[in-house]
């Protein structure tokens, strides 16, 4: 289940607290957090218990697969110089780490690939940055606007971004198109006003040389919304499109759980 609502759909939503929690919603958002297990709502289908558990289990050889992949990256991030490196990454050196600016805050890589930052360090920044540093070539952002599937292997993922970035992305500026704009400026975001005539359009640096910006058109009589994101066409000069896509996924999963936590 990849957010809390999917949750709360396979609760009988009638805020009995058998549960001990207030409502089925903060239930169902205990859960997707990991603070509370599903099988402590007494009403839910056993079956449901046991496919979420199976889902579980999925998860966790992901993540065992996902440290192997971030090790085998720190192994060669640490074989680096960070100093000469500094202009082609856009970052700043000192010391014996270079600073990062990631969704307008500082992460620091040391000489041996750590990673370090005030804010809470997430894998989904975590590998995408010691990607950056291995695979980033330092070409200059040309400022040619082009969604995922033009990019040179975006076709390819181009389908599943759809889902598990735009549209629950979507979801949330259509419900609370005040608190996603908030939510984008608490990534110092910057306003695009002319792109594409949309409503909202923001700009967003995950990793100082990969921007992308941000979309949303509000309904308008018979025409729905939409929210589509773009990237700039170097992006894959400076990024490997896996990273392209777990960075920017990531920061959905990160939207969603905001807007769960103010119980959007």
């Amino acid at each position: 289940m990849k957010n809390a609502m999917e949750i709360f759909k396979v609760l009988p939503r009638n805020n009995c607290r058998d549960c001990r929690v207030p409502t089925c919603l903060a239930f169902a958002a205990a859960v997707f957090k990991g603070e509370k297990n599903l099988e402590e709502c007494p009403h839910v289908d056993k079956t449901v218990i046991e496919a979420f558990r199976h889902c579980n289990s999925d998860a966790q050889a992901l993540d065992s697969e996902g440290e192997r992949e971030f090790t085998q990256l720190k192994e060669k991030a640490a074989g680096i110089d960070l100093a000469s490196s500094a202009e082609r990454l856009g970052g700043q050196f000192s010391g014996d780490s270079i600073t990062l600016k990631v969704l307008g805050k500082d992460f620091r890589v040391d000489s041996n690939a750590n990673i370090s930052s005030e804010c809470h360090v997430h894998r989904w920044v975590t590998t995408p940055i010691l990607d950056y540093v291995i695979s980033c070539a330092g070409k200059p952002v040309s400022g040619n606007w082009v969604p995922l599937r033009e990019l040179k292997n975006g076709a390819v993922w181009a389908g599943l971004f759809g889902q598990r970035c735009e549209k629950p992305l979507k979801q949330i500026a259509d419900a609370h198109p005040d608190v996603f704009e908030f939510m984008v400026q608490i990534f110092s975001a910057k306003p695009a006003p002319s792109a594409f005539n949309s409503d909202i359009a923001v700009v967003l640096h995950p990793l100082p040389r990969i921007p992308i910006l941000i979309c949303y058109w509000k309904p308008d009589g018979p025409l729905e919304s939409s929210l589509n994101l773009f990237f700039d066409d170097t992006a894959e000069d400076n990024l490997t499109i896996d990273s392209i896509y777990r960075i920017v996924t990531g920061l959905a999963v990160m939207f969603e759980k905001i807007a769960v936590t103010h119980g959007l």
